[in-house]
């Protein structure tokens, strides 16, 4: 079937699901309540994976991501408790951002406080490929941790939304949809290893397509 969309718009679909996990304003105004240990642990389980991941995204190590991690949310408590976030007044995930980037940039100052006293490995250091991610930022306020945190709430993003895709159609449409779209396997080659037609491999990529489209906007109205 020659009309079938190419692969490609698998970008449109990521583009389409920007907005952030699914705790957002309910939950972290249940937050309040420091006896809701169910509500914080959600927080906690649904957040400290990400942060864990962009702060190895870095180039830290994973200790150093550990205590980025265990920091940051020492740090959101604290702020939560003296109620300097308002979920009326500004973006979560900036406000997150902030909290990670400062115990990001603290773990490499350690990092080199702790190499300089042992050998002095940065003294002579020209070849920035052998400096960390972060350090090749000048300006720790700048645009490269900022990116790299909303490519990575992207994506997280787009594993929420394929989730709740898996659990609304059928193992069949999704793995069809996975192997066309997500995987970009040619039309020919769904078929031949799946054993399904033309037909088949159309109506799973645009059903599936369209729940996730409608599951990356309840995302986004979420967040908004």
């Amino acid at each position: 079937m020659s009309d079938l969309p190419k692969v490609a718009e698998t970008e449109e679909l990521l583009k389409e699901t920007s907005g952030s996990p699914p705790t957002r304003k309910t939950l972290i105004e249940k937050l309040d309540n420091w006896d809701d240990w169910a509500s914080w642990d959600e927080f906690y389980r649904t957040y400290s994976g990400f942060v864990f991941h962009v702060a190895r995204k870095t180039g830290l190590s994973d200790d150093e991501a550990s205590d980025v991690v265990q920091e940051t949310f020492i740090g959101v408590a604290k702020n939560l408790q003296k109620k300097k976030f308002d979920t009326s007044l500004g973006s979560f995930k900036s406000f997150l951002l902030n909290q990670a980037r400062w115990r990001i940039l603290d773990q490499f100052r350690r990092r080199k406080k702790q190499q300089s006293r042992e050998a002095n490995l940065y003294a002579d250091e020209t070849d920035e490929r052998r400096t960390a991610p972060i350090d090749r930022c000048a300006d720790p306020n700048g645009v490269a941790l900022e990116k790299l945190w909303e490519k990575e709430w992207q994506d997280k993003v787009m594993d929420i939304a394929l989730r709740r895709v898996r659990a609304l159609v059928s193992p069949r449409q999704f793995q069809i949809f996975s192997c066309y779209v997500l995987k970009g396997w040619s039309p020919e080659r769904v078929k031949k290893e799946l054993g399904v037609n033309a037909a088949q491999v159309y109506l799973a990529k645009h059903r599936v397509g369209r729940i996730l489209k409608r599951e990356a906007a309840k995302l986004a109205e979420a967040e908004e």
